[in-house]
C-alpha cells in the first residue's frame, strides 16, 4: 500500500519528537510543523484508522511496528540525503528542505547508491549512516 508523503511526513515527525522529548502529544506536532490543530487532529485519525498510530486516554501517540517502519526509513533518508547535499556544498538550511522533498520520491535503488557513493567518497564525518 502506498502511503501519501504528508503521511510520512507525520510519521517522521513523530519519530524525530519521540528521539527529542520521549512522549509525544497532538500539540507537539503542531508546534514542530506548525500546522493547524484541526489539521493535525485529522492527521492522527487517518494515522490511527490505518494502523500506524495508536493515542492512548491521555492523548500520548506511540507508532506502531507498521508506522516506525516508515517513519525510521524517512528519518533515515532525510539525514542521509541532508548530509551528502551539505558535503557537495549546498547550504545546511537548503540541504535539509532539498532533502525534505526528495526523501518521499527517491527509489531505494537510487538511495542505496548514493549511499555506496557517499561510504566510498565521503570522508566519516560526512559519511550517510543513519544516526
Amino acid at each position: 500500500m502506498k502511503i501519501l508523503e504528508s503521511a510520512e511526513n507525520y510519521l517522521e515527525t513523530i519519530l524525530i519528537l519521540q528521539k527529542r522529548n520521549g512522549a509525544v502529544r497532538s500539540i507537539d506536532i503542531v508546534n514542530e510543523l506548525e500546522y493547524t490543530k484541526p489539521s493535525v487532529s485529522i492527521a492522527m485519525k487517518h494515522l490511527r484508522e490505518n494502523g500506524y498510530i495508536e493515542m492512548d486516554k491521555t492523548g500520548h501517540i506511540t507508532l506502531l511496528a507498521s508506522g516506525r517502519e516508515i517513519a525510521e526509513k524517512m528519518y533515515e533518508r532525510h539525514t542521509a540525503l541532508t548530509r551528502f547535499l551539505t558535503a557537495l556544498g549546498v547550504s545546511p538550511e537548503t540541504a535539509r528542505e532539498d532533502a525534505c522533498r526528495i526523501e518521499h520520491i527517491i527509489s531505494a535503488e537510487s538511495f542505496d547508491a548514493i549511499k555506496k557513493h557517499a561510504a566510498l567518497h565521503l570522508s566519516d564525518e560526512e559519511a550517510l549512516s543513519h544516526e
